[in-house]
């Protein structure tokens, strides 16, 4: 066969190529992530029934303290009794809108959790405000006169009793409400330190007619607030504040019982 002729059994051509239709799947968007949850979980609603519920508290306190102070004439003990109805009235009610509105444990929920410094190191902050507090005190002259916390404290056991209210049930129960439940919300808020430096302020309102509404008086505790609060910021723990507070009244109960001579004979 020559190349000329053609052949007789010719290839039948290819087939041409059909596009392949893509794999149907059934794609389902993936559901979204669950929103964060809010830290913390109570809001100012929460906070104004709660501060709207001290006002009743602290007229039973109040009254409690008053009868005490009529039957046994002690200023120390009345003033004990009546801290213990607040603060019991207070928590009371805190601990069940935990529990019943958001179903949440009373401690953590305020931020009692360990402490990531060493204890050693949150008690000597606690002095070191302390010694910071005086000298600014003593730069700005701070009136060193009567007052109603002084009167507490006219005697040996009116100063023994100060002291362990001093180091246990107020710095306990302040922390709690003013750096557990309070400066969080702000904190969310308005920031870190808006949030602190607010939080402080009803702090020394508190204690502003104790030291017979001296303007100094109060710009040295809220000085402490701002300290205290930093603490419980830096370290997520309401438990590191309350036990530099300790540290700090402790500090300022033993130069008063040095300066009265009555340390020896504790």
């Amino acid at each position: 066969m020559t190349p000329e002729e053609p052949s007789m059994n010719p290839e039948p051509a290819a087939a041409p190529e059909l596009p392949v239709a893509p794999e149907q799947t059934a794609e389902f968007p993936a559901p979204p992530p669950p929103a964060p949850e809010r830290d913390p979980f109570w809001g100012y609603g929460d906070l104004l029934w709660f501060f709207g519920l001290a006002i009743p508290s602290l007229l039973a306190g109040w009254a409690v303290g008053w009868l005490t102070l009529a039957s046994l004439k002690l200023k120390v003990v009345s003033l004990a009794a009546e801290m213990i109805v607040l603060y019991g009235l207070l928590f009371g009610s805190l601990r069940l809108m935990f529990r019943l509105w958001y179903g949440r444990p009373f401690w953590r929920s305020l931020g009692w959790r360990p402490i990531r410094l060493p204890v050693m190191w949150v008690m000597l902050c606690g002095m070191i405000t302390a010694v910071l507090v005086a000298v600014a005190s003593s730069l700005i002259h701070t009136p060193t006169g009567e007052n109603p916390m002084t009167q507490l404290m006219e005697s040996r056991a009116d100063i023994l009793v100060m002291c362990v209210l001093g180091v246990t049930l107020a710095p306990l129960c302040e922390e709690l409400v003013f750096r557990g439940f309070l400066q969080p919300v702000l904190v969310r808020s308005l920031g870190a330190a808006p949030g602190i430096l607010l939080a402080a302020l009803p702090f020394w309102l508190l204690h502003f007619q104790e030291y017979g509404n001296s303007w100094r008086h109060a710009l040295i505790i809220a000085m402490a607030g701002v300290a205290f609060g930093w603490m419980r910021q830096a370290t997520g723990s309401t438990k590191a504040a309350a036990i530099m507070h300790a540290a700090y009244n402790s500090l300022f109960f033993i130069a008063l019982l040095t300066e009265k001579r009555m340390l020896p004979r504790l």
